[in-house]
């Protein structure tokens, strides 16, 4: 009987072993990122797509070697070996809105087996505003608003909008000398922000990015004609004043924009919090457990900003599922 019972238990267990591996029959589609930090958000996407005849793995470029980067996705390791079963997915960083200006730019927008985020990068839908009042109450336990943060960034990227244009008018005539990437972000950050006053760091902001946008007027009077032919076609492709801080480099957008306001809205949020411990706490001894279960609970806003995942409901992102939709009629 127990013998009996031994086998029966082990064949039940080799049977859910085996339901636990991956299905043999499924075609296996790679998806190449460039770094470590990209695979969490390529996969949340592709897993949407995944059924009993697919499946994505997600990965690096290299078996071989711990190269990384745009470069390495689409040519170096890669080249021309792209097809239905191996994909490319990349971050637009300025290529989207070239428009095939350039060799790389060229490739992304016209190659089928590349997906790419169109925003500047994966950093700018983490920073997505709609979702940012989420990071708040995730990190401080505080469901408070202090900031309306759809509409701060709205007119943060209206102040922006016109300078962003010069800058992708410059990387286009190539002319990165006069005017680089990292000029134009030296223009368009946030200093001194208050949440009392969270106006004032766009006023600041807003004059030195006019001073500069009439600076590059007078200097290149013969380009007015293609600005405003670019403002033109940059709504074909989805970018609008309202915006602009989607296309605006990633990693700037995130340090130097949003955790400039997220830091100081979440010690607010907190001290708001505590001191509604120190006034409903009935004892010292009270207090004191409160308020260190409360700080225990908390979790630092850089590292939840990477959880906001409320840019799924984005237009842009909506822009890359039909890609990814795309892909598979082609494959089927």
């Amino acid at each position: 009987m127990g013998k009996r019972l031994a086998e029966n238990l082990s064949s039940l267990y080799l049977g859910a072993a085996n339901s636990l591996k991956p299905k043999g029959s499924r075609r296996k589609i790679v998806a190449y990122v460039e770094s470590y930090d990209d695979i969490s958000f390529w996969r949340s996407l592709l897993a949407e797509y995944e059924n009993e005849s697919r499946y994505f793995e997600v990965m690096l470029p290299s078996k071989r070697s711990l190269a990384k980067g745009k470069k390495s996705v689409l040519m170096n390791q890669l080249g021309n070996k792209l097809g239905e079963n191996m994909i490319a997915c990349v971050d637009s960083d300025y290529d989207y809105l070239l428009q095939g200006r350039t060799q790389t730019s060229h490739y992304i927008n016209e190659n089928p087996y590349v997906l790419q985020t169109y925003a500047y990068a994966i950093e700018n839908y983490h920073c997505y505003a709609e979702g940012l009042h989420e990071v708040c109450v995730m990190a401080t336990l505080n469901d408070h608003s202090l900031i309306d943060f759809p509409a701060f960034m709205k007119l943060y990227s209206e102040i922006t909008y016109p300078l962003f244009i010069w800058s992708v008018w410059f990387y286009r005539e190539k002319n990165l000398s006069e005017f680089s990437l990292l000029d134009f972000c030296s223009y368009v950050k946030l200093d001194n922000f208050s949440v009392r006053n969270p106006e004032r760091s766009l006023e600041s902001m807003a004059k030195k990015v006019n001073r500069k946008v009439h600076e590059l007027e007078k200097r290149h009077p013969n380009a007015q004609g293609t600005i405003k032919s670019m403002q033109q076609e940059f709504r074909q492709l989805g970018v609008f004043p309202e915006n602009t801080y989607m296309f605006i480099q990633g990693h700037h957008i995130m340090d130097n924009v949003i955790l400039r306001i997220l830091v100081p809205v979440c010690a607010a949020l907190r001290r708001e919090r505590e001191q509604q411990i120190h006034d409903l706490a009935c004892h010292n001894i009270q207090l004191q457990n409160e308020l260190t279960s409360y700080q225990r609970s908390q979790t630092k806003v850089e590292l939840i900003i990477h959880k906001n995942t409320n840019y799924k409901n984005s237009p842009l992102y909506r822009m890359i599922q039909q890609d990814v939709e795309r892909i598979l009629n082609i494959i089927k």
